[in-house]
């Protein structure tokens, strides 16, 4: 197996450069991350990585370190399938989103994506609102984003809620697909050519490594039951993987995301809501908050119903949660230096007076 079949691309060239001279260092890609290590596919074969105490010291942040996708310099120990990465190539894309909970902090779940399945299942779970989330993700994170509705069986008028969903992702190819009445696998098939990476993101249970297992040709990935009540999910996939397929291509899949906090995505949200935003420019007042004011195109649209009131909403929801998640990240950036300049005087310190 060489680089192309595992998305090398003309841009890793460049950055690759200045460690040419660097003897026994080569190129991989990061398939699985374990804790405090990664295992990276190279054209010799599989190893198993850690990354160098240097590279450790300098890391500030959770971005500073790989995740699946990633191509990463490292030197292989002679003799073993062993490794150090020392250095993370620039990413040519990146999806993350903000870590469960209470902390501030990023989770980078794929990089290096050019086609992201946005997977959703025409079944009870079916929700337009959390799609529009995910495709503020999608469209932040530099991949095309595609909107996959699986379970069609399950749904007497799959045609209709593909509709609404068109409705708000404009532009964006969405496919009907079935793996019980074997529909519409063949149309995916177009996005997996040679040294193409794809990454599947969606809820538990929507069917991704069903998806998977069709994609591979056998089943190489488990595949749960979803909760009769409510056809919500269980975890089969619980932690991001990079799949080689028989034919070419390459699959991320990813664990369902039960919760999806946005993350540094304002130029996402303007892609994503783009009619919102095209409305809101024809208002008569520059600073318009779409309330009160006279002459206010988004107003208008709402009245006429050429913009539903759901959507409006979701859009004025996701715009304050990122305004929020600034507000904290700045105070994480104002840490995170402070940080670093006490690791350089405490490096100071610890060096011998001459």
């Amino acid at each position: 197996m060489n680089k192309a079949d595992l998305g090398w691309h003309v841009s890793f060239e460049k950055a690759f450069e200045p460690f040419l001279n660097e003897e026994g260092f080569v190129a991989g890609r990061v398939s699985l991350e374990h804790k405090h290590m990664y295992r990276v596919q190279t054209e010799v074969g599989e190893v198993l990585a850690e990354v160098s105490g240097k590279m450790r010291h300098q890391a500030l942040r959770r971005e500073d370190y790989p995740a699946v996708g990633d191509w990463v310099v490292i030197s292989i120990r002679e003799g073993e399938q062993r490794a150090v990465v020392h250095a993370v190539l620039p990413r040519r894309s990146k999806f993350s989103r903000k870590v469960a909970g209470q902390v501030t902090e990023e989770q980078i779940v794929a990089t290096n994506v050019d086609t992201v399945f946005l997977v959703n299942a025409l079944n009870q779970d079916f929700n337009v609102r959390r799609i529009e989330r995910y495709l503020v993700l999608a469209w932040e994170s530099g991949a095309n984003p595609v909107i996959v509705l699986s379970k069609s069986d399950l749904c007497e008028n799959p045609d209709e809620l593909a509709a609404e969903v068109a409705a708000v992702a404009i532009g964006v190819p969405i496919h009907i697909i079935s793996s019980a009445e074997n529909r519409g696998f063949d149309e995916l098939a177009g996005y997996m050519t040679r040294g193409q990476t794809v990454a599947l993101l969606g809820s538990s249970g929507v069917g991704k490594s069903t998806l998977v297992n069709r994609i591979y040709g056998r089943d190489i990935l488990n595949t749960g039951d979803i909760r009769s009540g409510d056809d919500k999910g269980k975890h089969t996939t619980t932690h991001r993987e990079l799949i080689l397929l028989p034919d070419g291509g390459i699959l991320i899949d990813t664990p369902g995301m039960r919760e999806l906090q946005l993350w540094s995505a304002s130029d996402g949200l303007s892609t994503s809501f783009q009619d919102i935003e095209e409305y809101a420019e024809q208002c008569f007042f520059q600073d318009c908050k779409h309330e009160n004011e006279p002459k206010c195109a988004v107003k208008s649209a709402l009245d006429s119903g050429a913009l539903s009131a759901e959507r409006f909403q979701n859009y004025l929801k996701l715009q304050k949660e990122l305004a929020y998640l600034a507000r904290k990240e700045d105070k994480g950036l104002q840490a995170a230096e402070k940080a670093k300049w006490k690791k350089i005087h405490q490096s100071l310190k610890s060096q011998p007076h001459r």
